[in-house]
């Protein structure tokens, strides 16, 4: 029992500090407070391998380290005015994201198929609380919100979602093989 919960705590531990180091990496664009974020493939991996439970723990950690002021968050930013800023209603919407493509993994066991289903409306989710929150924060429109916050992200956001279907799978095999991973995602 004491070697499956500090198991459990190692992983969200570690996913935690992956998110970490992937979530402060963007690339800004000229014409958007958004920048391209790797904290959307972070989590990717981080659900398909720990699932639903762990990974959106993982995440909320990630997100607190953030507010209380390391600077995790993209360009290496943090603290509370990051989350009230432009780009709060994604890091908000990164949660959701967890969630829903955690759950898709869990319920249908790690399935190719699913997966890609779950982390799509995952991001779906995470565009429409990220577009809400800065129309408002920005004083635009939801539809010019949309133009400079989810349209030009949307190929980057599927090339990282067919990384993170194409590695992960692999990754997990490799790690349960070695140990450091448990057969079942949700349960443990």
């Amino acid at each position: 029992m004491t070697s499956t919960k500090t198991r459990s705590m190692t992983l969200i531990a570690l996913f935690t500090a992956v998110t970490c180091i992937l979530g402060p990496l963007s690339i800004p664009l000229p014409f958007s407070p958004v920048p391209i974020s790797f904290t959307n493939l972070a989590i990717y991996f981080t659900v398909y391998l720990c699932g639903m439970k762990k990974g959106t723990i993982s995440y909320l950690l990630y997100l607190m380290i953030g507010f209380v002021g390391v600077p995790v968050f993209s360009s290496f930013t943090a603290g509370p005015a990051k989350l009230l800023g432009p780009t709060g209603g994604y890091l908000i919407g990164f949660i959701f994201l967890a969630l829903i493509a955690g759950y898709f993994t869990d319920r249908f066991d790690g399935r190719i198929g699913p997966f890609l289903a779950g982390m799509a409306i995952g991001t779906l989710v995470l565009y429409l609380f990220g577009t809400a929150w800065l129309a408002y924060q920005a004083g635009m429109t939801f539809e010019a919100a949309l133009f400079a916050g989810v349209i030009p992200y949307i190929p980057g956001d599927l090339i990282k979602m067919g990384i993170a279907a194409s590695i992960a799978p692999v990754l997990r095999r490799r790690l349960l093989k070695a140990g450091y991973l448990s057969d079942s995602r949700a349960r443990s």
